[in-house]
């Protein structure tokens, strides 16, 4: 790294603040909160069920950490991977299949963190079909907000 380089090349610092939408149209929302090249971070916001279908990613590893409510994360077959509450979570490697839904009986807030391998085309792959229309699902962009 070059430490005389100027002010204007250097990498953009992002702030942000998370408060769950009041606003919410739909059953399912998303919250950006930042982004980079390798990183990306937001939470979903799931009100009943919010299934999605099994799936897996290519280039991309997800690690999931639970502010509110109660998760299941399913694998392959249904088969139930594990429940978590608050402050727990769970890293779904790329590549490995699962799905989740909302399981309690407040809205589930849960951090989604997305590391992204270089040079791999991230991509997301259906195994099951879509539980959920992905037009249905509310995107709040913090990053863009004023």
């Amino acid at each position: 790294m070059d430490d005389n380089r100027p002010a204007e090349a250097a990498p953009k610092l992002q702030t942000f603040s998370y408060r769950k939408p009041e606003n919410l149209r739909n059953g399912k929302g998303i919250v950006q909160l930042a982004q980079s090249d390798i990183i990306r971070g937001r939470v979903q916001i799931v009100r009943e069920g919010g299934e999605n279908n099994l799936h897996s990613h290519t280039g991309m590893d997800g690690f999931w950490l639970v502010l509110a409510g109660k998760v299941k994360f399913y694998g392959p077959g249904d088969v139930l991977i594990g429940e978590f509450g608050k402050h727990e979570g769970i890293l779904v490697p790329r590549g490995a299949q699962y799905w989740f839904e909302s399981s309690g009986e407040e809205d589930l807030e849960i951090l989604q963190m997305a590391a992204f391998e270089k040079g791999v085309k991230v991509s997301r792959v259906n195994a099951e079909a879509l539980k959920l229309d992905p037009n249905s699902i509310e995107v709040k962009d913090l990053q863009k907000q004023d």
